[in-house]
């Protein structure tokens, strides 16, 4: 699933980076080389960056 459209960025692409880029969707945004456009996007990303992350945290403590 697209989570920015102007940027084309996937779900997928966006938990990759949530693992190795700490920061907020702007900053994962600019690991990947974009910005973002229109900003329609950010709060749904910081949520999945949320959730990626608290996964993370979760499965090393297991």
């Amino acid at each position: 699933m697209y989570i920015c459209i102007c940027n084309a960025i996937r779900e997928s692409e966006l938990r990759r980076a949530a693992r190795h880029v700490s920061g907020d969707a702007e900053a994962c945004y600019a690991a990947m080389g974009k910005s973002p456009c229109c900003g329609c996007c950010l709060d749904e990303a910081d949520c999945i960056l949320e959730d990626e992350r608290e996964l993370g945290y979760v499965a090393a403590a297991a």
